[in-house]
């Protein structure tokens, strides 16, 4: 009688799936259904909650709390036009959040990539211990310093102005862009830089038409990233802010009305909040996947 073949009767070093004929045990056929079981469990607890959202975007609020029109209803673009009306004035506070955002990024990784520079290439007094500094910033509570950020915003006249969140947001995203951006410059050849400068290139030629262009594909990455972290702040809005300088998560709570949460209307809000993020990444994708391709390969 003929047997399926096991991996012994292959060729020695060939997976014993790629033999023909091969059928796996039942105890390895159990264990890929139930890998592809929590694969598929995990995809549907991420997409579920943006699903959810998008749908009730597009309800009216009597549809929302009815099971009848869960996935079946009349699509409507009430809501969204509601919350760029008095008293919601979303508009004003996606401007605030576009212009937070964009300054923090254009002010923040230039300055990130000329850190991460001095880390990688020079040699100075207590450098690992000013680059332990910066890295270890990231893991301060933000609970613990956004009083003394208010104080110091309220001397000095700053609070509830869109310069005060652009510096909050600066020491957010700055240690981990020079972290990120490090790694990318550390894997720059240094021989290239050595003989641009022996030809006569100063090195801040060198870092323009050499290290820049090189780690490029990070540099946008760590850009993408802080862009996100800006958008998305809330503890330092909620606090630094009154009325001027509100920015787009915060709108979500006035959503939150003495007759209750006005889900449809946070829906909406939630849709604009994430919209520009997914665009955003659909833009980028290509430089983050060499990103990632990068890093790989040191």
């Amino acid at each position: 009688m003929m047997t399926a073949p096991t991996a012994a009767s292959g060729v020695q070093g060939t997976p014993a799936a790629l033999i023909p004929g091969y059928v796996a045990p039942w105890p390895e056929t159990a264990r890929d259904w139930l890998a592809r079981m929590l694969v598929f469990t995990g995809i549907c607890a991420i997409l579920m909650p943006i699903a959810w959202i998008l749908l009730t975007a597009f309800k009216l609020p009597r549809e929302v709390y009815s099971l009848d029109s869960a996935l079946v209803f009349t699509p409507t673009l009430d809501n969204f036009r509601t919350v760029f009306e008095p008293p919601w004035n979303l508009g004003d506070k996606i401007v605030n959040s576009l212009v937070v955002a964009a300054c923090t990024v254009l002010l923040a990784i230039p300055m990130a990539t000329m850190a991460a520079y001095a880390f990688s290439r020079f040699d100075f007094r207590f450098k690992q211990a000013l680059f332990l500094v910066v890295i270890a910033s990231q893991f301060i509570p933000a609970a613990v310093v956004v009083l003394p950020y208010f104080l110091m915003f309220k001397q000095i006249g700053l609070l509830d102005t869109r310069i005060a969140l652009v510096l909050v947001n600066m020491s957010i995203v700055l240690p981990y862009a020079v972290w990120m951006l490090k790694g990318f410059i550390d894997a720059v050849p240094l021989e290239v830089e050595e003989s641009a400068m022996v030809d006569g290139a100063h090195r801040a030629r060198v870092i323009a038409e050499i290290v820049v262009p090189t780690a490029l594909p990070g540099i946008i990455t760590a850009a993408v990233f802080s862009f996100t972290l800006t958008w998305n702040e809330f503890l330092f809005a909620l606090i630094i802010t009154k009325q001027d300088a509100l920015t787009l998560p915060i709108g979500l709570i006035g959503f939150r009305t003495e007759r209750g949460d006005l889900w449809e209307l946070m829906a909406a809000g939630g849709t604009l909040i994430t919209a520009p993020m997914f665009i955003l990444s659909l833009l980028v994708q290509k430089q983050f996947i060499q990103s990632l391709t990068a890093g790989s390969s040191r």
